[in-house]
């Protein structure tokens, strides 16, 4: 008797088992799109068994899906690159999440543009140029390489140091931006940045961050800061808080290695490491909407052995002027820039 009793149990253990459904979710979207296209998403179950509910959301932004868990979506106000899928699905009294990510690509290929010199002046060749700012004539700069970084005023037109200040030899100095009557300025790799009185130089506090700083710039409101990547941050002035960011993409791929910055009419200029280039970036969408190619300026300055590559943007407001440099230039160029044919 104990023997069927064990068969039957066995029996009826088998039954409910074979009732339950191997539950399997597929949630389909595009990897890459255009942010002119229609995002299309949908959500199912690879076995056609019933789903209570779905609730959808790209980023944390609820999407609203079709009775049969469709959805298709207008991205154009959505930033370039990558973004996050969540579907929290519903189902026999039992929850589960499924997630899938996608990148946002521009609509359209940069503009290449080309350039004039219109002017050029002398400049320290020893000067590993990290970040440039122009303001009521004169230049404002950072230097790097530990033990040689510093922030330096200079006379425009004929390359003198007018006032300096070192950094300790422990911090590689990068960009920097004037804000208000302070300048700010970052440090490579440890995470620190200094502000300093814009007419003294003298350093009033120093601000923490994550990852690598490299560019500096503002656009009147918040701090633009980049870590190497193809990500750009907007902090809080005050509190050096992260806001939002963007990151920068042509209609094909990511754009990394966004060094120097300055931010000209609406519009974030940058330079990428290691490139003779210079990048026009909407300053909402991250797209690339210009390259120019100014590989021909390192021809002009003296060759040397430490001569490095491009890297350095000012832009005069008050007379529209645009200056560009490089790492141990020896000339600092004023350059405006032209739509190649």
């Amino acid at each position: 008797m104990k023997q069927k009793h064990i068969i039957s149990f066995a029996f009826i253990f088998m039954l409910i088992s074979s009732c339950e459904t191997d539950y399997k979710f597929k949630l389909e979207a595009p990897e890459t799109i255009k942010s002119n296209e229609k995002l299309s998403i949908s959500f199912s179950e690879k076995n056609d068994a019933p789903i209570d509910s779905v609730e959808l959301s790209i980023n944390t932004k609820a999407i609203e899906l079709s009775a049969d868990h469709k959805a298709s979506i207008d991205i154009s106000s959505y930033r370039l690159g990558k973004h996050s899928i969540t579907a929290l699905v519903f189902y026999e009294g039992q929850t589960k999440k499924v997630t899938k990510t996608f990148e946002i690509l521009a609509d359209a290929p940069p503009k290449i543009y080309t350039y004039k010199v219109l002017n050029s002046y002398p400049h320290d060749k020893n000067a590993y140029t990290q970040g440039l700012e122009i303001h009521n004539g004169f230049l404002y700069e950072s230097t790097g390489q530990y033990g040689k970084s510093s922030l330096r005023k200079v006379e425009l037109k004929t390359g003198k140091i007018l006032q300096q200040i070192d950094l300790d030899k422990a911090y590689f100095g990068e960009g920097i931006t004037k804000f208000g009557n302070e300048i700010f300025m970052l440090s490579w790799k440890k995470g620190i940045g200094f502000v300093f009185d814009f007419e003294t130089f003298e350093q009033k506090r120093i601000f923490n961050y994550n990852k690598d700083g490299w560019g500096l710039t503002n656009n009147g409101k918040q701090l633009i800061k980049t870590d190497g990547s193809q990500r750009i941050e907007f902090l809080n002035p005050e509190t050096l808080k992260v806001q939002k960011f963007i990151e920068a993409y042509t209609n094909k791929r990511k754009v990394e290695s966004l060094n120097e910055l300055e931010f000209i009419n609406d519009k974030i200029y940058a330079n990428i490491y290691q490139q003779n280039s210079l990048l026009i970036i909407d300053a909402t969408s991250g797209k690339v909407e210009g390259i120019a190619d100014l590989r021909g300026l390192r021809d002009e300055v003296e060759q040397h052995s430490a001569l490095d590559v491009l890297n350095g943007i000012a832009f005069d407001h008050d007379t529209n002027k645009l200056y560009v440099t490089g790492k141990n230039w020896s000339k600092i160029f004023e350059i405006e820039l032209v739509i190649k044919e």
